[in-house]
C-alpha cells in the first residue's frame, strides 16, 4: 500500500463538510449546541482554509483528507482527519498523524469527540492524552507528554 499527498481544492469542500457533518450527527450532544449555528461555521471555516488541507490517497484512490497548521493560540493542530470508511483499518490515519508529528519539532494538539472511542484508542497508542475537555462532547488532546521526553 502507497499513501500519497495532494492539495485539496476548492472542489473538496462540500465533501469535507459532509463528512464533518457525519461527525457531528454521530458524535456531538446535538441538544446542547446551536446546530446550524455550528455547521456554518464549518463551512465558513472550510471554504477560508481549504487551501490548507490535504488530500490523502492510497494506491492511487482517494482515501481522505486532513488539515494540520499552526492555529491562533501558535499551537500545531491536526483538523479534520478523515479517512473513509473503507480505507479505516489499515494504518493511514497512524501514518498521517507520524507525518504531521515528525514534521515539526513542537507538539500537535487536536480535538476529538468523547464519544468516538475509536479514535481516542488510535490517539492513546500513539502517545497523545486528554488534555482538557470541552463542553460535555469533546477533548482536547496533546502529544505534548511525549515531545518533551524526546
Amino acid at each position: 500500500m502507497k499513501t500519497t499527498y495532494n492539495k485539496a481544492t476548492i472542489s473538496d469542500a462540500e465533501q469535507i463538510f459532509l463528512l464533518c457533518k457525519q461527525l457531528i450527527d454521530k458524535y456531538e450532544n446535538i441538544d446542547s449546541i446551536d446546530y446550524e449555528k455550528v455547521l456554518l461555521w464549518v463551512r465558513k471555516k472550510l471554504e477560508s482554509s481549504i487551501d490548507e488541507y490535504t488530500t490523502i490517497y492510497s494506491d492511487g484512490k482517494k482515501a481522505g483528507y486532513y488539515h494540520f497548521y499552526k492555529n491562533e493560540d501558535g499551537e500545531y493542530e491536526l483538523d479534520d482527519l478523515y479517512i473513509f470508511e473503507e480505507f479505516q483499518s489499515r494504518g493511514i490515519g497512524s501514518a498521517v498523524i507520524k507525518k504531521c508529528c515528525s514534521s515539526i519539532n513542537s507538539p500537535v494538539m487536536f480535538y476529538v469527540f468523547i464519544r468516538n472511542e475509536r479514535a481516542i484508542a488510535l490517539y492513546k497508542r500513539l502517545g497523545f492524552e486528554v488534555t482538557k475537555t470541552v463542553g460535555d462532547s469533546r477533548y482536547i488532546m496533546s502529544n505534548a507528554k511525549a515531545q518533551a521526553n524526546n
